[in-house]
């Protein structure tokens, strides 16, 4: 039996998955049955209607300017660029002038972006009023 562990390296990991596949099995069936066994069979008109938590909904002004979310798209966006220069920045001795050319290429398009935005405005916070 010592030879079939040797053998077979991942029968752990085998074995493990299909013990964790049946736990889960097992575990869904029971609530299931548990649930349904616990379960009110009242139908009344009150219980089968639309929930809503407090009063009913009237229809307001949307108080929330479109330039909020340019702004967090914008935000994101960014955000997400300055990101993606951690591992050049890790890997910087390795890369050589060709990295080095690359992200400066990279950098260039950020900012053609970032002065784009600045130009249309993207960036002006505005009151409501």
């Amino acid at each position: 039996m010592e030879h079939i562990y040797h053998a077979h390296a991942y029968l752990g990991a085998f074995l493990l998955f299909v013990l964790t596949f049946g736990a889960f099995t097992l575990t869904t069936k029971m609530a299931h049955f548990v649930s349904h066994f616990l379960a009110s069979k009242d139908t009344e008109k009150i219980k089968l209607s639309i929930y809503e938590c407090g009063p009913e909904v009237t229809k307001q002004p949307n108080k929330l300017s479109p330039q909020f979310y340019l702004f967090a798209l914008l935000f994101i966006l960014f955000d997400v660029e300055i990101v993606f220069m951690f591992p050049w920045a890790v890997d910087f001795k390795y890369l050589g002038w060709f990295g080095f050319t690359e992200m400066i290429g990279f950098i260039v398009l950020l900012a053609i972006g970032f002065i784009y935005a600045w130009r249309k405005g993207a960036l002006q916070w505005h009151s409501i009023k």
